[in-house]
């Protein structure tokens, strides 16, 4: 499958994600999709806790998701998010870009060139490489 038609799969997949997320107190939904390197799709939500801090975002829950399973290879990950009705059908307002926190694993499990797309929909995206949103960072040795 060419690359722009998997990254539209891959953002689809975050918005149907989202669809499940747990938000009761920011009302903010966010869906992820991971794409592992044998071409495996796990999908994200985030969810809310009371106590903020038990808080699990979307791109962790897709990770974490993942590595339980056994994967240790990814190529990318799709972001999408918004509050709940600022949804117009699969389109929203605005980009939801990674926390520091959500980053940072990316970072143990991925290398600097993981892909990172965040997106209004499945036509309107950008992307970004790991190394460019976490410049100077620590973890596992690159190679």
């Amino acid at each position: 499958m060419e690359e722009r038609a998997r990254d539209r799969e891959l953002i689809q997949a975050a918005i149907e994600a989202r669809e499940r997320a747990y938000a009761p107190y920011s009302d903010y939904l966010v869906g992820a999709a991971l794409l592992t390197g044998s071409g495996e799709i796990y999908q994200g939500c985030n969810i809310e806790n009371a106590s903020y801090g038990a808080t699990n975002c979307a791109e962790r829950t897709a990770f974490f998701k993942a590595v339980s399973q056994g994967k240790r290879e990814f190529r990318a990950i799709a972001i999408v998010g918004g509050k709940r009705k600022s949804q117009q059908g699969d389109v929203f307002p605005d980009i939801a870009y990674p926390c520091g926190i959500c980053r940072q694993v990316m970072r143990e499990f991925c290398g600097p060139e993981f892909r990172i797309l965040v997106g209004k929909s499945a036509e309107d995206y950008e992307e970004y490489t790991l190394k460019e949103i976490l410049p100077e960072s620590f973890g596992p040795k690159w190679n």
